[in-house]
């Protein structure tokens, strides 16, 4: 069973809102950068750079890394991890970086990502921005932006869907069979 939890209207604001909130946090558009966590990750940052850009008339510069490798759990999920790249093309020193993710829960993920944008330098600041945080934390992660905070049960998963990747902008709360 599966509920829409956010629709594409509610998808589109939780967005805006994001981006006006890092305008109102990082007001020089110019140290700013917005990187994606692989594989939805990627799709929310690059639309708030568009967002950004559309609002500031600035871009801000624009990364994504895979966690992979990084993961404290990867050998469990598969004998042979199919890692994809990251890509930084900027020197994060001295820069504002918000890392990007779509669902918050145990933290995990957000460390990982951490880890990798500081194998390519250490910025001034890191900031996290997540469409959905579902709760249930095991690290001390707190997002700084927030489109929609969801209690899930422990017979629940939340799933984003991008039109980039699915075709469709919507969050569904699915019951594990």
């Amino acid at each position: 069973m599966t509920r829409v939890i956010i629709n594409e209207s509610s998808f589109s604001r939780s967005l805006e809102r994001i981006a006006s909130q890092i305008i109102e946090r990082n007001l020089d558009v110019d140290r700013l950068a917005v990187v994606g966590i692989r594989a939805r990750g990627d799709d929310l940052a690059k639309r708030l750079v568009e967002l950004i850009e559309a609002k500031t008339g600035k871009r801000p510069k624009f990364g994504y890394v895979d966690i992979t490798l990084y993961r404290d759990d990867f050998m469990e999920l598969t004998d042979f991890p199919l890692a994809k790249s990251s890509e930084i093309s900027f020197d994060p020193k001295g820069m504002n970086v918000v890392l990007v993710d779509d669902v918050l829960y145990t933290g995990r993920t957000v460390r990982a990502a951490i880890d990798v944008l500081l194998d390519f330098g250490r910025p001034k600041s890191i900031q996290l921005a997540v469409l959905v945080d579902r709760g249930g934390r095991e690290l001390p992660i707190c997002p700084d932006y927030v489109g929609k905070e969801v209690a899930v049960r422990d017979d629940e998963y939340v799933e984003v869907h991008t039109k980039e990747t699915d075709g469709v902008d919507e969050v569904v709360l699915v019951k594990r069979s």
